[in-house]
């Protein structure tokens, strides 16, 4: 069987993989993450999960298929990245507050042959964050390197009231479509080996 190589730094995502029992090992794709003009939220994390995939097979030794993803935090259309500071982070949460956002994953697998593509969205519904709560969070570093400013799979949690599509695919990997992309390429779930070392 073909060895199937995630191109991603998240221990979210390999904690995803290794729930559903595929084997695989982890692989460094860096790419620019800088959206494009006029460039649409699902079309932005799309291009970067490819982007993501087609490095990882560049920095393979031998074949192999590897996956790549990209999500991404947006609310009203505009992109919500990482914070770059205190400031944006409380910002960021200040507008999700008591309100609804979409978290859109995209995923891709190639072997070098084909690349196959999905993209899920899921709507998050907050409720009311006071200013001193999300200061509050902000000092827990939990927001630092998350997209949006929030983990839903850690403290963030408490912020949800309601949602609406994928869990997994807020914490970073659609279950039910990853398994189904990998099944194209004869990769098969509950191989019961778990995740190699990261390379």
């Amino acid at each position: 069987m073909t060895p199937l190589y995630l191109a991603s730094g998240s221990p979210r995502r390999r904690e995803l993989l290794a729930q559903i029992g595929v084997d695989f090992s982890v692989v460094s794709a860096s790419v620019d993450e800088t959206p494009l003009p006029d460039e649409g939220v699902s079309e932005y994390a799309l291009r970067l999960a490819r982007a993501k995939a087609a490095a990882g097979l560049a920095g393979l030794n031998g074949p192999g298929v590897v996956l790549g993803a990209d999500t991404v935090v947006s609310i009203g259309g505009q992109i919500l990245g990482k914070p770059r500071d205190r400031e944006h982070a409380l910002a960021m949460l200040a507008q999700l507050s008591d309100d609804h956002h979409q978290v859109i994953t995209a995923v891709a697998v190639t072997d070098g042959a084909r690349c196959l593509d999905v993209c899920v969205g899921t709507h998050v519904y907050f409720r009311a964050i006071s200013p001193e709560e999300a200061q509050r969070y902000w000092a827990t570093g939990e927001p630092h390197d998350k997209a949006g400013g929030y983990a839903i799979q850690g403290l963030g949690a408490v912020f949800v009231r309601e949602l609406m599509g994928s869990y997994s695919t807020v914490v970073g990997l659609p279950l039910f479509e990853t398994a189904r992309l990998l099944d194209a390429f004869s990769i098969a779930c509950w191989q019961q080996h778990g995740v190699s070392a990261p390379r």
